[in-house]
């Protein structure tokens, strides 16, 4: 399955935007929830988007830009 890059990217933008609420409290984790929100529901709209034009599954879509991802963290010269 060949998954376009931009759904790629709107992923890590979300995991990254999780990432980030590690050790914040109060208003700063508000703050930062409301992001990591935003971008995962961005990053799911742009799937079920995808899986619309595609006729492929979101559910296969998503665990294909999981499946890259972890590519990218494995391979040294990434």
């Amino acid at each position: 399955m060949d998954i376009p890059h931009d759904l790629i990217v709107l992923e890590r933008a979300a995991e990254e935007q999780r990432a980030r609420l590690a050790g914040l409290d109060g208003e700063e984790f508000d703050v930062q929830h409301r992001a990591w929100q935003e971008a995962a529901q961005a990053a799911q709209a742009a799937i079920a988007d995808h899986a619309t034009v595609s006729g492929q599954s979101a559910e296969e879509i998503e665990k294909e830009i999981k499946r890259a991802l972890r590519q990218e963290e494995e391979d040294p010269a990434g």
